[in-house]
C-alpha cells in the first residue's frame, strides 16, 4: 500500500479514516501533526508540503488562480453560518451594516480567508457598499502573490483586532471570534438559517486537495480518496440521525439535517453547484478571483460525477 501524508484536522465527518477505521483502497494515510491547521494551509500553497491536504476553499481558488500545482476534490468536510462573524462594541455606534459605510473592518488573517469571504458577503446582502469600507488585515495571505484590493490595508504591528476594536480604532471585526462582554455580533445568529431556508445554500468553508503530480502518476488515487472520505462521513452522519451531538459543529450539522431532512454534508460537485457558484460570486465580487471560474477546471476530472 502506497502511503500519503495527510494534513487535516479530526473532526466527526474524517474520524474513521483517522483512526484508521476507513481507507482508500490502495493507500495507507499518514496524518501528520500540525497543532494549527491554517499554518498547515500555508505549508502546502507555499511548498506543497503534503501529499493531501484540508484547504481552505478561498485560499484553495486563489491559489489555484496563481499557479500552484494542487487541484481540489469536491469533498466539502467543513461547513458553517457566518452571519454572526462580524463583530461590534456593544455601546458603539455601529446597530446595522449599512453603518459600516466609510469605517474600518478588521479581518482576521487575510482578505482572501474563506470565513472572511462568506462574512462581507452576509453584511453586502444586508446593505453595506464592501468598496465604501477599508478592511484592516491582521495577518497576510497564504497566497504571497496575491495582491488585495486598494481599500485593504494591514493592521499595525503588535496590535491586535480585539485591542483595536475596543479602543475604537476599528469599528467592526470579522472572523476573529472575540470573546468580551462588550463585543456582540452585528447581524443574529438566525440570519444563517434563514438563509438557509429561503435559499438552501450552506456554506463551504473546507475541501481537500491533492498534489497535481501524484494525481497524473496515480490515476485511481481521487477516485479511492473520495470513496473513502464518504464511507467516513456516512458513519458520521449515521450517528448523527442517531443524536449522537457532542460539539458545536455536531450541533450545527444536526440542525441543517433536521431542517433540510437531507445530508448537511454532500460530496461530489452536482450537489454543490448552486453554493459554490455563490461563493465564486461574492470572490469575483469581492476582487479575490480576478476572473470567472468554471468549476469543471478546479476539480480532479476523474471525482466530477461522483457523488457521497
Amino acid at each position: 500500500m502506497r502511503p500519503l501524508s495527510i494534513l487535516t484536522r479530526p473532526q466527526g465527518a474524517n474520524r474513521a479514516l483517522i483512526d484508521g477505521s476507513i481507507a482508500p483502497a490502495g493507500y495507507a494515510l499518514e496524518v501528520v501533526d500540525e497543532p494549527v491547521l491554517v499554518k498547515g494551509f500555508r505549508k502546502m500553497v507555499r511548498g506543497l508540503e503534503y501529499d493531501v491536504a484540508e484547504m481552505a476553499l478561498t485560499t484553495y481558488l486563489t491559489a489555484k488562480e496563481h499557479g500552484v500545482a494542487f487541484t481540489a476534490l469536491p469533498l466539502f468536510i467543513v461547513r458553517d453560518f457566518h452571519h454572526a462573524a462580524t463583530q461590534v462594541r456593544r455601546d458603539g455606534p455601529i446597530v446595522r451594516a449599512a453603518d459600516l459605510a466609510g469605517r474600518r473592518v478588521g479581518v482576521n488573517r487575510g482578505y482572501t480567508v474563506t470565513t472572511g469571504v462568506w462574512g462581507r458577503a452576509a453584511l453586502a446582502e444586508a446593505g453595506l457598499d464592501l468598496g465604501s469600507v477599508t478592511w484592516v488585515l491582521s495577518g497576510d495571505e497564504h497566497v504571497a502573490t496575491y495582491a488585495p484590493p486598494a481599500n485593504v490595508v494591514s493592521a499595525p504591528e503588535g496590535r491586535s483586532l480585539e485591542e483595536m476594536l475596543l479602543a475604537g480604532d476599528l469599528d467592526a471585526v470579522v472572523g476573529a471570534g472575540i470573546d468580551h462582554p462588550d463585543v456582540v455580533p452585528l447581524l443574529p445568529v438566525e440570519a444563517g438559517w434563514d438563509a438557509l431556508r429561503a435559499s438552501g445554500v450552506f456554506p463551504i468553508n473546507h475541501l481537500v486537495v491533492v498534489r497535481d503530480d501524484l494525481l497524473a502518476e496515480e490515476p485511481g488515487l481521487a477516485p479511492a480518496l473520495f470513496n473513502a472520505f464518504t464511507a467516513a462521513k456516512a458513519e458520521y452522519v449515521g450517528a448523527l440521525r442517531a443524536g449522537e451531538v457532542a460539539t458545536a459543529q455536531d450541533r450545527t450539522l444536526a440542525t441543517v439535517l433536521e431542517i433540510t431532512g437531507g445530508d448537511p454534508l454532500p460530496y461530489g460537485l452536482e450537489p454543490n453547484r448552486a453554493v459554490l457558484q455563490t461563493l465564486l460570486g461574492h470572490a469575483r465580487v469581492q476582487q479575490i478571483l480576478t476572473r470567472d471560474v468554471r468549476l469543471e477546471d478546479v476539480f480532479a476530472a476523474s471525482t466530477l460525477d461522483l457523488v457521497g
